[in-house]
């Protein structure tokens, strides 16, 4: 059986500050990016429109009926689902570093980007107008079922070749299956020329169009991921002294990884299927939160949660202003910070197994 040490008073008092101050950022974040947007109220009535909704608050902000429903119907929807995204995205990235001991990791290590971006091609060739009369838009449902199926394949590949004794085995048979997706979905869009926009304004990410229905959409799913990635966190300390010593404590290493791969896929697949594919969330946050608060994973899964929402609903706000009336999309914004972001990180981790 595993045990472990309790946390000394001094260690527990740092995490609970360090989750202070990711929740009050994250508050922040939130009530800026309520603020932002081409309609809707001015910025500074937004802080008082929010707290006429509290209980027991009333508050006349001096929003007209047309800038409170842009607030509530646009903005905040879009809002709420960059948080989910961000924090499911930088939450499975933590996890997958976690299981494969490798810190260079991201959520779509497995094919689930490319398993995602082909179904959503698939719907998008099939032509979803023939598609309005199913009970839910087939376009997130393709994406999601996608990515599923692709993280299946990488699983049984992996498995085939010894994936149970080596992750670096699975790692390699995500790639494969990554190559493939990506071939057949090259293929598909040189056949259908004309929709090559559509489909590429789909992969580079985008917040614009979010809806409630999307937040309800996906939120289940991420709380059941969230939940189950969570209360992984102590066995995913145990899984950083190595597998051999994690096994010879009693920690069921094949057990744990399955649960956290299949747990961080769900989720994600579920995000990417309403928000497209937006890179290096999964890198950037995990890792500047090891930089800042330490490695552990029951401070780092939590912070992951709080900052990687914090971090993309900020990252939503350059898209928004720099191409007025147009946007950019929100993938592109994230590869802008995130490539350099890499290379730096690279670049001191080869220096350092000098």
């Amino acid at each position: 059986m595993t045990t472990f040490a309790p946390a000394s008073a001094a260690t527990t008092g740092r995490r609970s500050w360090w989750i202070v101050f990711a929740t009050v950022l994250l508050a922040l974040a939130f009530l800026f990016g309520a603020m932002i947007g081409p309609a809707g109220p001015a910025w500074w009535r937004v802080p008082l429109e929010l707290l006429d909704r509290l209980p027991f608050v009333r508050v006349d902000s001096g929003a007209s009926e047309l800038q409170s429903t842009v607030l509530w119907q646009i903005r905040m929807p879009r809002v709420v689902l960059a948080g989910i995204v961000g924090a499911m995205l930088s939450l499975a990235g933590a996890s997958f570093q976690g299981v494969f001991r490798n810190p260079l990791v991201d959520p779509y290590l497995l094919g689930v980007a490319a398993g995602a971006g082909l179904g959503a091609t698939v719907v998008i060739v099939v032509n979803r107008a023939t598609t309005q009369s199913w009970p839910v838009d087939p376009l997130p449902l393709a994406a999601f079922v996608g990515g599923l199926v692709a993280v299946l394949l990488t699983y049984l590949v992996g498995a085939a070749f010894g994936a149970s004794r080596a992750s670096a085995t699975l790692v390699l048979a995500g790639v494969a299956v990554t190559s493939l997706a990506t071939a057949i979905q090259t293929f598909m869009l040189q056949k259908n020329s004309e929709v090559v926009r559509q489909v590429y304004s789909w992969i580079l990410g985008r917040l614009s169009t979010a809806t409630w229905d999307d937040v309800r959409l996906v939120a289940p799913y991420v709380i059941v991921s969230g939940g189950v990635l969570l209360a992984h966190r102590r066995l995913l300390d145990v899984l950083r002294i190595g597998e051999d010593e994690a096994q010879s404590l009693g920690a069921p290493v094949d057990r744990i990884r399955l649960t956290v791969v299949v747990a961080a896929t769900l989720g994600t697949s579920a995000v990417v299927s309403v928000s497209g594919l937006i890179g290096f969330v999964g890198i950037m946050v995990p890792h500047l939160i090891r930089f800042l608060a330490g490695a552990s994973y029951r401070r780092l899964l939590p912070l992951s949660v709080l900052l990687g929402a914090a971090f993309l609903i900020l990252a939503d706000v350059p898209g928004r202003i720099l191409s007025d009336p147009a946007e950019t999309p929100i993938g592109v914004v994230t590869a802008f910070i995130g490539a350099p972001f890499f290379i730096v990180v690279l670049r001191s981790r080869q220096g350092v197994t000098r």
